[in-house]
């Protein structure tokens, strides 16, 4: 299939898939004309990298699992891999606790009757 219908049954725009391709997520054959065809695998194919992406993983992550997902192996360097990633989608949901927390400080300062536009100042050194 072409690459407008590919994207139109996946779900997904057609630069989509040419960044997928570029970061080597996703392959196609060309035509002598240089245009792209792709098997009916790459439908589920880009589900699947689009699931990826949901769950946080960037693209080098990704490309770096494929060959198990094509294997339909898991092994122990793709699991502590995948580990790896969910310990750093843990440290940032941390550091964004930690951001609205701070960030309702200042909205309860500036909700305080004695504060305003004097006070910003303040509020800037309570997040700091």
């Amino acid at each position: 299939m072409r690459i407008g219908e590919l994207a139109t049954t996946a779900g997904v725009s057609v630069r989509a898939l040419r960044y997928y391709e570029e970061q080597g997520l996703l392959t196609a054959a060309r035509s002598s004309g240089g245009q792209r065809h792709y098997g009916e695998s790459a439908v589920e194919r880009v589900h699947l990298i689009q699931t990826l992406y949901a769950a946080g993983l960037s693209s080098r992550t990704i490309l770096d699992l494929l060959p198990c997902v094509d294997a339909k192996v898991n092994t122990p360097e793709s699991r502590a891999l995948l580990r790896a990633e969910r310990a750093r989608i843990d440290e940032q949901i941390t550091q964004l606790r930690s951001a609205r927390d701070r960030l309702d400080a200042v909205i309860a300062h500036s909700e305080s009757p004695t504060s305003g536009c004097t006070h910003v100042e303040f509020a800037a050194a309570m997040v700091a």
